[in-house]
């Protein structure tokens, strides 16, 4: 009898796409190109939305670490469906050591995290506080995706600009925040830019990424370009 995990890698390779395979290696040049299928991520998308509903779909969120980065891809999907507060927490805690690249970790992104902001904070806390980068970029993340908008309190910027790290995907994560902080926050953000609170290549992304955004109008543009640093 054929486990969950046989039936899934038997569907993730007849959803294979060689082209896209190529594609994607890169695109993500930390993972070896023989660790990806190449499915499509409307494809891995559904496909989890299925998986979600069977008994057994834990055994395969149990089986960590994965081989195939579609598997991880598969993992971050199906966790992101979970309707359980407590449950989707303690599986992100499970997957998150074994996230080794920026786009599982993107698309990890549980909804039920929407209706938890003030118990979610402190494990967001926690998880940038974390030596693992691409725990430490979900963090960031996390606090970027809920806590800009109506929940947002100028005191999160501090946590994020406290951040020193030697790492390219966590200080891309950095940059991404803040771009976004003076899309959505701009007087409480621009003060970080101001005065020179990131190292200069997280800067310097800062104002590219946020000067790139349709939400930053021309006139705050045309100020973020004078405050870029000298490398």
């Amino acid at each position: 009898m054929k486990t969950i995990h046989d039936v899934i890698l038997q569907r993730l390779f007849a959803l294979q796409d060689v082209e896209y395979q190529l594609f994607q290696s890169k695109l993500i040049p930390t993972i070896a190109p023989e660790r990806m299928i190449g499915v499509r991520t409307p494809a891995l998308r559904a496909m989890a939305k299925e998986l979600s509903k069977r008994e057994d779909v834990g055994e395969f969120l149990a089986a960590l670490p994965h081989r195939y980065f579609d598997e991880n891809q598969l993992h971050a999907f199906i966790i992101s469906l979970g309707k359980d507060y407590g449950a989707t927490v303690a599986a992100v805690d499970a997957f998150l050591p074994h996230v080794d690249n920026w786009a599982t970790c993107d698309q990890l992104s549980p909804a039920v995290f929407r209706k938890f902001h003030a118990e979610l904070l402190p494990e967001v806390r926690r998880w940038m506080a974390s030596e693992h980068v691409y725990t430490c970029r979900f963090g960031i993340g996390m606090l970027m995706q809920h806590f800009l908008d109506a929940d947002f309190d100028p005191a999160y910027l501090e946590y994020v600009a406290a951040l020193r790290s030697d790492e390219y995907y966590v200080n891309m994560m950095i940059a991404w925040y803040f771009a976004t902080a003076l899309a959505k926050q701009y007087d409480a953000a621009l003060p970080y830019l101001e005065g020179q609170r990131l190292d200069t290549w997280t800067h310097n992304k800062a104002i590219q990424k946020a000067i790139e955004s349709f939400r930053v109008s021309a006139e705050q543009k045309d100020y973020l370009k004078t405050l870029k640093k000298k490398k």
